[in-house]
């Protein structure tokens, strides 16, 4: 299946200046991203990089990734997806898969699963993952967001709040996790290019705005999300200088590991 995969990269960034640029053994974070997407994925997969800056796009083009300049004051991600889409001259019924640029760890098969998601459901306009939590420390965390899904794998709910709640087991607090286990979501959406250039129209949800989760306002206005559930947690993204130094630790022993 043919689709196009878009990596949004915003240079200003409050913990982390020019996060994109970041250097990860020699090469541009950003670039690393896109080269862990091309190692797993098809050939005829289309790799772009949409950058709201001359220098990542400079930098992707020196390192052969293709790359778009995008406005710089677009108020969400979800709005650089769009005016890529329309740069790149997509159909409405073209399939694209948003991976972060700060995700250099991200895997590759997962990827494909969200593109796969959406493209074997025709009832959704996009597809998103999952994984089951392992801990009640993540359960009850509010910075992990949850997912319940139905029996087609579509999401009936995200939210920061610990779901399913278990009536009886959570009497006297949540001390362990209920059966079957609860699903964390993993932040990478497959969108049908028609949805994409649709969703920034839309008006924000209430329920958007209350958990601070922006996939509540497709499903408010009616839309579905498919979601692919994984056997395995992501990888680490970057969001601080300490998630970089831990990034880069993790590449460096992988780079000794390949010499050896």
């Amino acid at each position: 299946m043919a689709y196009t995969v878009l990596i949004p990269a915003r240079l200003a960034s409050t913990r982390l200046p020019n996060k994109p640029l970041a250097d990860i053994g020699g090469v541009p974070m950003v670039v690393r991203v896109a080269q862990r997407v091309r190692a797993g994925v098809s050939p005829s997969v289309r790799i772009v990089v949409a950058g709201d800056h001359a220098s990542i796009v400079s930098a992707c083009q020196t390192h052969g990734i293709e790359a778009i300049l995008t406005r710089e004051d677009h108020a969400s991600g979800s709005d650089r997806l769009a005016e890529a889409c329309d740069i790149l001259g997509l159909h409405d019924d073209d399939i694209v898969v948003n991976v972060q640029g700060d995700e250099p760890l991200i895997d590759p098969h997962l990827v494909q699963a969200v593109a796969d998601a959406l493209q074997a459901n025709p009832l959704a306009s996009m597809g998103t993952a999952a994984h089951a939590i392992a801990s009640v420390a993540d359960f009850t965390n509010p910075n992990v967001v949850k997912v319940v899904l139905d029996v087609a794998g579509l999401a009936m709910y995200f939210s920061r709040a610990p779901i399913a709640w278990w009536r009886d087991g959570f009497a006297h607090g949540v001390n362990t996790l209920p059966q079957p286990a609860p699903l964390r979501h993993i932040g990478i959406y497959s969108y049908r290019v028609g949805f994409l250039r649709l969703f920034p129209q839309l008006p924000q949800a209430p329920i958007e705005m209350t958990e601070a989760l922006e996939q509540l306002r497709a499903m408010w206005h009616g839309h579905r999300i498919a979601v692919h559930v994984s056997a395995h947690a992501p990888g680490p993204g970057v969001d601080t200088p300490q998630d970089l130094e831990r990034v880069r630790a993790i590449f460096l022993a992988n780079a000794d590991r390949a010499v050896s």
